[in-house]
């Protein structure tokens, strides 16, 4: 009778070993999060460098008003279409263009305040804005 010595098995172990490649993972993992810039949600702005001058007068502001039916008012005087396409022109003409502000009733359909500011729109109006918005809270 022999004795056996050692293992029976002759089978030799064929896996890997996994945990060092884990840990060269974990470390590389933590490096790249570290060195990774950190991003910030910011709006890019395109601001005045330099001097500037105070604004010391008023700008002018010119009103329209559009009633509940659809007609057009320019600082209290009732106009037609092209007394008002002429007046917006005189301020898109203008080199410092006064503020418009557009005032709809509450009432009047989308399509009269819709053409009355594409038409500045059109003209070259830049400062031009809607008031009067606590009407339609309700």
């Amino acid at each position: 009778m022999s004795m056996q010595v050692g293992g029976g098995d002759d089978d030799m172990m064929v896996e890997m070993n996994t945990t060092p490649l884990i840990d060269v993972m974990l470390v590389l993992l933590i490096m790249f999060i570290i060195t990774i810039p950190v991003q910030t949600h910011a709006v890019k702005m395109n601001m005045p460098v330099g001097p500037s001058t105070p604004q010391t007068k008023q700008p002018e502001i010119n009103r329209i008003d559009v009633d509940f039916d659809g007609t057009i008012g320019w600082n209290g005087a009732i106009v037609t279409d092209a007394e008002l396409l002429a007046k917006l022109a005189e301020v898109a003409a203008m080199p410092d263009q006064a503020e418009v502000h557009l005032r709809p009733n509450k009432l009047v359909s989308y399509k009269v305040v819709a053409h009355v500011m594409a038409s500045a729109q059109r003209l070259g109006v830049t400062k031009i804005g809607l008031i009067g918005n606590e009407q339609f809270m309700n």
